[in-house]
């Protein structure tokens, strides 16, 4: 998948797509929230993830390092 197709999924899908065909590369805290790394064919998504709830909060790609 593309960058550009990543980005005009739903959310239920962005989160299926990192869940099952991402790399998990780093994972850090900042604030509240558990920031994981995963890497997807040529790019990269961030997940923001509510560490009280467990929800995904946002995204963030980007496609260098």
């Amino acid at each position: 998948m593309k960058l550009s197709e990543f980005i005009v999924l739903n959310e239920a899908d962005k989160k299926w797509s990192v869940l099952h065909e991402g790399v998990l590369i780093a994972k850090r805290m900042h604030h509240s929230s558990m920031i994981f790394l995963f890497q997807l064919d040529n790019y990269y998504v961030e997940t923001y993830c509510n560490v009280t709830n467990k929800a995904i909060e946002e995204y963030r790609v980007f496609d260098n390092t």
